[in-house]
């Protein structure tokens, strides 16, 4: 007998608008991946060989995924509601996951004409990153439009708010590692929101990247209720949203109903505040994302959990030049995202 099949969860997103949504969110996590480990083969056209993998394995795949799913979110209501928003990434090796969606969206070829929206192009783009004498693995100073640099933990809420400060029509977006979230710079940046003034500002939205882990160790968020999550950051004076869970549909439909939510009621604190003119200070929104740190990544590597583990942090699979089973995973991950048809 044939299982019923379950019901797709309900959300804002049409059939049409999800594919496409999720398409575009797995080529920035092929593009993340690529650019940690392929030099050659960028379109996986034939068979991986250790000469199409980097000597070096640099980068951390474990936050990007999560950056490249906010920013995929956020351009469809900058898309769809001609917003004006700028985004900073807090986690500090997130580069790829930002990197990714810029190149996408040819941004990258209009400022670098050699890194072109062709394979040749593609392949310069992967093998610069982490390359000797190429890019960093953070989102450095030649990363288009980069005002934050992540390597130094703890400034990008700060620099957020500075963003939006005399600047009415703009909404920082801003991604919070968790690990980064117990900087002491970052833990008082939260209170940046007693200075900010609807009626002449422009708003931060917050995005907490709760994935569970830092580099070697659980993270202290991740390790609270819900309850006590959602107190504290009441207590700061926001009013947070959850996005959790690990299926991309189900996410996809949540993020984007939360998004709405998060943007509604900016929208709001700010029409009021500006036609009574009262500075009153609003409970702005922020959005909790708890997902699996290196999402999307190789479930099991060795025999131990890599994804949703502190083993996704880096490099998951840090021997594929010497190991052929380790080279036939990565090139099974690499596939999994469907390059042919993206």
């Amino acid at each position: 007998m044939t299982p019923a099949r379950e019901m797709p969860p309900r959300g804002p997103l049409g059939t049409d608008e999800l594919a496409r949504l999720h398409a575009w969110w797995r080529a920035c996590n092929y593009l993340a991946a690529g650019m940690i480990y392929l030099q050659d083969n960028p379109l996986l056209r034939r068979p991986l060989v250790p000469d199409d993998i980097k000597h070096r394995l640099l980068g951390h795949w474990g936050a990007s995924p999560a950056l490249s799913f906010v920013w995929t979110h956020l351009n469809r209501v900058i898309r769809r509601d001609d917003l004006d928003v700028i985004f900073l990434a807090g986690p500090g090796h997130g580069a790829p996951g930002v990197l990714g969606p810029v190149y996408l969206e040819g941004t990258y070829s209009a400022f670098y004409p050699e890194i072109g929206q062709d394979e040749a192009g593609l392949r310069r783009f992967l093998r610069q990153f982490s390359f000797p004498g190429q890019i960093g693995s953070h989102v450095t100073p030649e990363t288009p439009g980069s005002i934050h640099e992540g390597g130094e933990l703890g400034y990008s809420l700060a620099h957020a708010y500075g963003a939006v400060f005399d600047n009415p029509d703009l909404i920082a977006a801003c991604v919070v590692g968790d690990g980064e979230a117990e900087t002491g710079p970052l833990a008082a940046a939260w209170h940046s929101n007693k200075f900010l003034n609807p009626c002449r500002d422009g708003a931060v939205l917050p995005i907490l990247s709760l994935n569970g882990y830092k580099i070697a160790n659980p993270t202290v968020l991740a390790r609270i209720s819900e309850e006590e999550l959602t107190a504290l950051f009441t207590g700061y004076g926001y009013s947070p949203l959850m996005v959790c869970g690990s299926d991309p549909e189900a996410m996809h439909q949540l993020m984007a109903a939360t998004l709405d939510e998060a943007i509604g009621r900016i929208r709001e604190i700010q029409a009021t505040a500006r036609k009574d003119r009262r500075p009153d200070r609003p409970r702005w929104p922020m959005i909790v994302l708890r997902s699996p740190k290196g999402w999307t990544g190789p479930k099991e590597i060795g025999g131990h959990k890599a994804e949703g583990t502190w083993r996704s942090h880096q490099v998951p699979l840090g021997d594929v030049r010497d190991n052929p089973a380790s080279l036939r995973q990565l090139e099974d991950w690499l596939r999994s995202y469907r390059p042919d048809e993206l």
